[in-house]
């Protein structure tokens, strides 16, 4: 099995790459059909939320920087 990606992008989405199942908080599936791309919505300006919809563009700003969680 590949192992997925996930970027957490500045000023904007969380980016999904690889073939993942989404859930919501009641354990029902999301549909994605075969697309194995796609960004969540982290500013919560979203319509079409947990999805990304480019509403952050001008009006979310956060700069993500890795660190080291094993310490």
């Amino acid at each position: 099995m590949e192992k997925v990606k996930i970027t957490i992008n500045n000023n904007g989405s969380i980016r999904i790459e690889g073939e993942v199942e989404l859930y919501d908080g009641s354990g029902n599936k999301f549909e994605l059909g075969d697309k194995k791309i796609f960004s969540l919505c982290r500013c919560g300006l979203s319509n079409k939320k947990p999805f990304c919809d480019g509403s952050h563009k001008g009006n979310f700003v956060h700069e993500c920087q890795a660190w080291d969680l094993t310490k």
